[in-house]
């Protein structure tokens, strides 16, 4: 078996979900709530590959519940529904056994709403995603801002979402590498967050591919997630 430690680190609550690829089981029913601070951990199979992300601003107790990020179609239990972008992804493919390597990645193709980085242990910082400079939602431009009902900022969408052109989704004739770019929205989230993936072709991969079966994936980690995350592994077992 493979071990994810979700642990979450900012200072509001958040709602992490898990979405499997078709034909993989759902693990800890697809979501459930991490106070600051909090860390729950999470078993899968060999072979298992799907997404993690983080939902915010959730309230499950009213008429209408739901998520004002990353949400799946109000559940606090996603049982497998995909949740509503912009949201940073977490994509993982693992590998039969823990001496064959596995692959992941942090993505912003459908956007940004949490940093989150992702640390194998043990500790290689090969097999290490950082978090980001600051919050992409501080330098979100206007036309790709998700706002609450104050005003603030809570989400930043990808250019694809945003206007739906074939220019940035690289799509027909934009569906290759030689022909999809990196644009000037696709630059800003590569400066901000460099370790994580900014549009569909972008070059060098942030895929990283590591041997390990145990796995700290941190919202709003501090120092880029390095070793201060695995601290935490530590003082968990």
């Amino acid at each position: 078996m493979f071990t994810f430690l979700i642990r979450n680190k900012c200072s509001f609550p958040v709602w992490p979900a898990i979405a499997p690829n078709t034909g993989n089981p759902v693990l800890a029913d697809g979501g459930f709530l991490l106070e600051p601070g909090q860390i729950k951990q999470v078993k899968a199979p060999p072979k298992w590959n799907g997404r993690f992300w983080g939902r915010t601003g959730c309230n499950f107790d009213c008429a209408k519940p739901g998520c004002q990020t990353g949400d799946c179609q109000g559940l606090l239990s996603c049982n497998g529904a995909i949740g509503m972008p912009p949201a940073t992804l977490v994509e993982v493919s693992l590998s039969e056994d823990q001496s064959k390597p596995s692959f992941y990645d942090v993505s912003l193709v459908d956007g940004y709403n949490l940093p989150i980085s992702v640390v194998a242990k043990p500790y290689n910082s090969n097999c290490n995603i950082g978090g980001c400079k600051q919050s992409i939602n501080n330098a979100c431009p206007k036309e790709l801002q998700v706002t609450d009902e104050t005003g603030a900022v809570i989400a930043c969408k990808s250019a694809c979402l945003a206007f739906n052109l074939d220019l940035f989704c690289c799509r027909n004739h934009y569906g290759t590498p030689q022909t999809c770019k990196e644009s000037m929205y696709s630059k800003l989230f590569k400066e901000v967050c460099p370790s994580y993936v900014s549009y569909a072709y972008d070059s060098p991969s942030a895929l990283v591919n590591c041997c390990s079966n145990y796995y700290v994936i941190t919202f709003c980690p501090s120092n880029w997630g390095a070793m201060d995350e695995l601290h935490a592994v530590n003082e968990f077992e």
